[in-house]
């Protein structure tokens, strides 16, 4: 059945679009100047203070409580990035893990939570990280900003509009043809700088818009490529360690007891293996054995990331309107992406349960954490990471609509896909061993106590692995065990939704002036696939050494403005590409070897990691609009029907499962939420306009957390994974608003909201047991799921203020506040208990300009390694000045991440009063320019 439906679609809108071109061309052809057509007021938007006059209309007109933002020109929307021109938004937050606006939030939600449709319609997306799973969240750094021409963001449902959506739901709507002026030809050429890559990238766009003399058929073409080169420097740490772990180990020995083996020397009398003398003696000891509790970063990594992100984006829009009844309208997206990557992490792995537990020697303590502590020849790691990723999205929509004086009706089909994720990592992995310190009291910092091998390529070297049974014999198939050289893993992902849609409506006489009727039906169907094999390199073959694949210094300005880091500010990497080649061409294998081949069912990581989720929703609606006595609003309900499929593969044996052990499970949801709505306006006079909203809403869970996957970190003993018996949240929202518009194109206005949200979905982390690959035992994990954690609230207000101030000036401000309880007291993902933005303007004659500086307090993100992450308080400073040369040319300066901002995340331990001091991540991505010419016709 749902075969069958999706190819319907497709052809439908084939044969829906082939139709509207000949009925346009015949119309276009046999139409005169006698004929009668529709008038339509052309949208006409010059500038920053004309488009924030647009905005401010359309939000004062609205039934519901929204926000606006209007391009100032046709292919000019007021920021190189659509989510970062959401931040003047009130109630609206970015996240900025990369430098760039990519996760919106409304109202203290997590991203997820919120829903963004372009035309009213889902758009497929797709996430190019290989560690994303497949969720509910927009990839704005998709959306070429020159398509946009209006975003509204709903922060109050209405029953005719899509349900999923707890914050808000942001609607980004295309230019229509016959809304423009007859011919329109526009362009943009620009260059992007970033001062810490110190070089640029080309950016080009074109649209091209045209109607009729008649004004019954038009169409609209863009055409956008950009190409920008991304750097991130940093400090990472991969999780973190106990003072017990250090005391005790954690299967590899620790510092004081159950100390390592010492191979070297023979069995004793009784005939167990000698040890090591614990390292952590005298007042080391002391000190830890009275801080067993103290929590410390199980590495310190000096990060570099660079990435080239190339999009090219087609879109075309058809619009056919013969009389003043019918219009048809086609619409047609295309985007190309590829977010090629490669991560350099170079590293003292000095929580690593082999070769580091039991090797401290001196330790500091601080309000529990170990904010400083000294190794003796313990483990250091370089990993390069190559990965090829990309991610195409296509979207095609159908719309008709015939209307009568007391009668409407339309019908709106469409089809949306994407692919995505990582089409090949390539991981190389090197060693080394060394005397280091570490001190995270300030500014994370490592220090060797002899050379820094972080200059030595020579000192970095592929395990090779080790006797077994113990001897001094050259390495041969039966005689020795394969280090662990890295991997080689695909994980593609996709998304894709077919819809179909049907609206009436009846105008009528009296206080309820319209009533609304519509059934839709969309069939949804995400998931990932992943595959791989470990590198087992054997020594004297595959054990190669870092210089071998072209070594070269980072740059002088690596990690600049993070303070004193010691030895990581100066160290090396390699040619990424190189070491793919070098792994995937077999070079490293040993004579009795064989090349391995990727697979599914290799690991038990990358089974886990292969799911499907189909998802299946009905739903009607009805809605009455109303306007009676200065009143106006709407009131409606909306029933939804949800049939949900998740699917992948579980081991039958519990222990080592080879292909044939694995089966295929399903485990299949039901329920129906019934969605009644309320929105109340009332004009209580020229200048103020009240208004009310009482919801019940819904969102679904991300498509990951409804998977049934899992990963396993042998080497920390931590994971994560899927749950497949999630249930939706489920929300009793209100929200209430005061809009004084005190003078022309002028607001203050505040909002206060309250969410109260059962079923709420949460993170938690406990103990399960697992097979373990690298020991081959059944082990205890500290596993990380997603689970109903029971009801939460989210409350708080707004306040929103904008004005022109005179002489040309203008000033834009907003401050949020959200307090967002679970009952269960686990925090609330990605709410800000704080955040504000102040965009000033000027705007006199032929010169623009406009800055924009926002700041959120700190937020929790997600569970990570058995800890909560914690981002900090984030401040950016983006801004832009034009001049319009001539009424055709116009040239403009944008200025983004002016501030060089750092990027801070941190693990939040329950208990500890110096959480804070344990880096998960402190990221800087340099100062961005761009350069535009702009011609329009």
């Amino acid at each position: 059945m749902r075969g069958q439906i999706t190819m319907y679609l497709r052809h439908a809108l084939l044969a829906g679009t082939v139709s509207a071109l000949a009925l346009a061309a015949g119309s276009a052809a046999a139409q005169n100047t006698d004929d009668p057509v529709a008038t339509v007021d052309d949208v006409v938007v010059t500038g920053i203070r004309a488009s924030l006059q647009q905005s401010l209309q359309t939000k004062r007109n609205a039934n519901a409580i929204i926000d606006v933002i209007t391009a100032e020109d046709v292919g000019k929307f007021p920021s190189s990035n659509v989510a970062e021109a959401m931040v003047t938004i009130p109630g609206v937050s970015i996240d900025r893990a990369f430098g760039q606006g990519e996760k919106v939030s409304i109202l203290g939600t997590d991203p997820a939570l919120n829903r963004t449709l372009l035309n009213g319609q889902t758009v497929a997306s797709a996430d190019w990280f290989i560690t994303d799973q497949p969720g509910r969240t927009f990839n704005y750094s998709l959306l070429a900003p020159q398509l946009v021409g209006k975003i509204e963001v709903f922060k109050s449902p209405e029953a005719h509009i899509d349900e999923g959506s707890i914050g808000g739901t942001v609607i980004i709507s295309t230019r229509k043809p016959l809304d423009i002026d007859g011919l329109t030809v526009s362009g943009q050429v620009s260059y992007l700088y970033n001062d810490r890559i110190e070089s640029g990238d080309p950016q080009a766009s074109i649209l091209f818009g045209w109607k009729n003399p008649s004004e019954t058929f038009g169409l609209i073409f863009a055409a956008q490529t950009s190409t920008e080169n991304i750097r991130r420097d940093g400090i990472e740490s991969y999780g973190t360690v106990t003072g017990r772990d250090y005391a005790y180990g954690q299967g590899g020995g620790g510092s004081i007891y159950n100390t390592p083996i010492d191979w070297s020397l023979p069995a004793g009398p009784d005939g167990n293996w000698q040890t090591f003398p614990g390292t952590c003696a005298g007042a080391c000891e002391t000190t830890l054995l009275a801080n067993l509790n103290a929590v410390g970063p199980n590495s310190i990594s000096a990060h570099y990331f660079e990435q080239e992100r190339q999009r090219d984006t087609l879109s075309l829009a058809l619009q056919y309107r013969p009389n003043d009844k019918l219009n048809l309208e086609f619409n047609a997206l295309h985007v190309e992406a590829g977010y090629d990557n490669i991560s350099h992490s170079m590293f003292a792995f000095n929580g690593n349960a082999y070769n580091a537990l039991g090797r401290m020697t001196d330790l500091t303590v601080d309000g529990g954490v170990i904010t400083k502590a000294t190794f003796r020849n313990a483990l250091s790691v370089y990993d390069l990471i190559n990965r090829q990723a990309t991610v195409e999205t296509e979207s095609y929509d159908l719309k008709g609509r015939w209307d009568e004086d007391t009668w409407f009706a339309s019908a709106h089909i469409g089809t949306t896909k994407a692919t995505g994720g990582t089409g090949r990592q390539v991981f190389g992995e090197f060693l080394n061993w060394a005397d280091y310190s570490y001190d995270i009291s300030g500014t994370p910092k490592l220090t060797y106590a002899g050379a820094s091998p972080f200059t030595n390529p020579d000192g970095f070297q592929i395990d090779g692995g080790y006797a077994s049974p113990w001897h001094t014999d050259a390495p041969n198939a039966t005689n020795w065990a394969a280090g662990w050289g890295g991997n080689i893993v695909t994980k593609p992902t996709w998304d894709e939704e077919t819809y179909a849609q049907v609206d009436f409506g009846l105008r009528l006489n009296g206080p309820v002036h319209t009533l609304r009727f519509g059934a839709k039906r969309r069939e949804h169907e995400t998931g990932q696939s992943m595959s791989g094999v470990a590198l087992a390199a054997i020594q004297g073959y595959g054990n190669a050494k870092a210089s071998q694949f072209d070594p070269r210094d980072l740059p002088g300005n690596y990690l600049q403005g993070f303070g004193d880091v010691g030895a990581m500010s100066k160290r090396f990497t390699i040619d990424g590409w190189a070491l793919a080649d070098y792994i995937l061409s077999g070079d490293w294998l040993a004579p009795w070897q064989t090349m391995p081949v990727p697979g599914t069912f290799n690991d038990a990581s990358f089974v886990s990691n292969t799911w499907n989720v189909t998802e299946d929703i009905n739903a009607a609606y009805v809605q009455a609009d109303f306007d009676w006595n200065g009143f106006r609003g709407n009131l409606g309900v909306r029933y939804v029907q949800t049939e949900s499929d998740s699917q992948g593969w579980q081991c039958t044996t519990g222990t080592v499962c080879a292909a044939n052990a694995y089966d295929l499970v399903s485990v299949r949801k039901s329920y129906d939420d019934v969605l009644p709505n309320l929105n109340i306006a009332y004009d209580f006079s020229n200048d103020l306009v009240l208004r009310f909203s009482a919801a019940k809403v819904i969102s679904r869970p991300n498509y990951g957390d409804m998977s049934n996957y899992l990963w396993l970190g042998p080497q920390t003993l931590t994971g994560g994974g899927g749950n497949p018996d999630v249930d939706p949240y489920r929300s009793t929202n209100l929200d209430a608003s005061a809009e004084w518009y005190f003078t022309p194109n002028s607001i203050l206005a505040g909002t206060v909201f309250y969410k109260d949200v059962g079923n709420y979905i949460l993170t938690t982390t406990g103990v399960e047991t697992h097979f373990n690959q690298s020991t081959q035992t059944d082990t205890p994990f500290v596993i990380s799921r997603p689970n109903n954690a029971g009801a939460a609230k989210i409350q708080g207000f707004t306040v929103n203020y904008q004005q022109d101030l005179g002489y040309g000036f203008g000033l834009l401000a907003n401050y949020t506040y959200s307090d967002a309880q679970a009952d269960s007291g686990d925090p609330m993902p990605w709410t800000s208990e704080h955040q504000y933005s102040v965009s000033p303007f000027f705007e006199s004659g032929r010169w623009s300009a406009r800055a924009t500086y926002s700041w959120r307090s700190k937020y929790y993100t997600q569970v990570d390694r058995g800890n909560y992450l914690v981002t900090d308080d984030y401040q950016s400073l983006d801004a832009s000045a034009g001049v319009q040369i001539t009424d055709q040319v116009s040239v403009k300066l944008d200025g983004m991440n002016l501030l060089d901002s750092e990027y801070y995340t941190y693990a939040q331990v329950e208990g500890v009063a110096n959480t804070e001091k344990l880096v998960r991540g402190l990221y800087r991505t340099g100062r961005r320019v761009m350069l535009t010419a702009s011609v329009a016709f």
